[in-house]
């Protein structure tokens, strides 16, 4: 009987294989023809600008919407197992979902009130 964790110890390998492969060959096979327009920032089409508006500093509420997204999405990732296993867990699961989902509406509840959720 072999190891139960070498098809996982083979699929890192081959992963980290394709990964080292694919950095190591990129610089041999990729275009060499850099110009003006490849060297810029892109910016969906506007102008670069050398500075961002209000001198450099970038509105906070970008910052927070991204942290909010993400606090909000890592909480559901939770939802998935319970969803996958629901049938064999019981009623204690049940009650324990009810109480996960209610402190993230808690939390999403608390954001919308203090206007993190508004985008000016």
């Amino acid at each position: 009987m072999t190891n139960p964790y070498v098809p996982l110890l083979f699929f890192l390998a081959i992963g980290g294989g394709f990964a080292i492969f694919s950095v190591a060959i990129a610089p041999l096979t990729g275009p060499k023809r850099y110009n003006r327009a490849k060297m810029d920032a892109y910016e969906c089409g506007i102008q670069p600008s050398p500075q961002a508006e209000g001198g450099g500093r970038v509105p906070i509420k970008y910052f927070l919407t991204a942290m909010l997204f993400i606090i909000f999405d890592v909480e559901s990732v939770f939802l998935y197992p319970f969803a996958v296993a629901f049938g064999g867990l019981g009623l204690f699961a049940l009650v324990e979902m009810v109480l996960f989902i209610l402190t993230v509406f808690v939390a999403y509840a608390y954001v919308w009130r203090r206007g993190g959720l508004d985008w000016d």
